[in-house]
C-alpha cells in the first residue's frame, strides 16, 4: 500500500512533515496536486498532521490506476453541486429554514430519507414551476473540479452516472451540461404549472442509488472493485458500500466512516489526481 497525499494547493512544508512522520523513503509526484509517498508507514498522528497541513490522504494498493475502473457514480446535491436544491426551492416559499432543518437531519442519518423527502416536498405545494429554473439558473453552481473530473473520466473511457435523491429537473440538465452517460432522480409532480407537493413514481433513496449502481455495473460487465462512487451524506452510504472505491466529498461524519477516501481540501477532480493517469 502506498500513501497518496493531495490538495488543491499542496503546501510543501506540510507534505515534508507528513513524509517525515510516516518514515517515507521517497516522495513521488503524481500530478501538480498529488504525491505518492513510497514506503510510508502508518502513524497515529497522520490524520491530524494532514488536517493541520490542509492535505487529503488515502492508502492505495501499489499500481492502482484510473484505468482499473469502468464506472463512476456520484450524488448531486452538495457533492456535484454546491447547494441542496430542495432547500433553495423552498426559499421561494419562504420556508428555507424549515426545509433545510429536515434536509440536514436526513443527511446526518437522524431521520429516514423517504420520510424527509415526503415532508419537504409537501411544503412546496402550490409553488410555480418557474422556481425550478430560478434555482438552476441563478443559485446552482458546480463544486470545484467537477468539469475537470468528468472530462478526465471521459478521456479514460469510464462511464459516468448521476444518481440523486433530488429532482430530475436538475439531473437531466446537469447530465447534458457535463456529459454524464446516465442520470436518475425523483420527479416532481407539476399540474397547471404548479408543484403539487408530490413525487411521481418510486422514490430514489439510498437503497435505490445503490441498486442503480449495481444494475449498471452488471450491465457493463464490471466487478465491484471497478466502480468509484462519491457522495456527502447518509443517503449515500449504501452506494459507497456497493462501490469498490468510495469517496466522501466534504462529507458528514456518518459517511466518512464508510468511505475509502475523504476529500476535504481537494476539488472533485482530486479523484483523478489520486490515480495519476493522463488526467490533464
Amino acid at each position: 500500500m502506498n500513501l497518496v497525499v493531495l490538495a488543491a494547493d499542496v503546501d510543501s512544508v506540510a507534505l515534508k512533515n507528513v513524509a517525515k512522520l510516516t518514515e517515507t523513503r521517497e516522495i513521488q509526484q503524481i500530478t501538480p496536486r498529488s504525491f505518492r509517498l513510497l514506503g510510508a508507514r502508518p502513524h497515529e498522528g497522520l490524520v491530524t498532521a494532514c488536517a493541520e497541513g490542509g492535505l487529503d490522504h488515502v492508502w492505495l494498493p501499489e499500481g492502482r490506476r484510473l484505468s482499473n475502473f469502468g464506472l463512476f457514480v456520484t450524488d448531486m446535491d452538495s457533492t456535484l453541486i454546491n447547494i441542496e436544491c430542495i432547500d433553495e426551492i423552498a426559499d421561494m416559499q419562504g420556508l428555507k429554514r424549515e426545509v433545510a432543518a429536515i434536509t440536514e437531519a436526513a443527511m446526518q442519518g437522524e431521520i429516514d430519507f423517504r420520510e424527509s423527502l415526503t415532508r419537504r416536498v409537501a411544503l412546496l405545494a402550490g409553488l410555480d414551476e418557474r422556481a425550478l429554473a430560478e434555482v438552476f439558473d441563478h443559485r446552482l453552481q458546480l463544486n470545484p473540479g467537477a468539469e475537470r473530473l468528468l472530462q478526465g473520466l471521459q478521456r479514460a473511457g469510464i462511464r459516468s452516472m448521476l444518481v440523486s435523491g433530488g429532482f430530475t429537473y436538475f439531473t437531466e440538465r446537469l447530465k447534458q451540461r457535463l456529459g454524464f452517460d446516465y442520470a436518475y432522480a425523483n420527479e416532481l409532480e407539476v399540474i397547471d404549472g404548479k408543484l403539487t407537493g408530490k413525487v411521481i413514481g418510486d422514490v430514489v433513496d439510498g437503497e435505490a442509488k445503490a441498486n442503480h449502481l449495481v444494475r449498471m455495473r452488471d450491465e457493463l460487465g464490471l466487478k465491484p472493485e471497478q466502480v468509484i462512487a462519491a457522495g456527502d451524506g447518509a443517503n449515500d452510504i449504501p452506494m459507497l458500500r456497493a462501490a469498490g472505491f468510495g469517496v466522501a466529498f466534504h462529507a458528514k461524519p456518518v459517511l466518512r466512516d464508510v468511505a475509502h477516501c475523504c476529500l476535504d481540501h481537494s476539488g472533485l477532480d482530486g479523484i483523478l489526481d489520486l490515480f495519476g493517469n493522463d488526467v490533464g
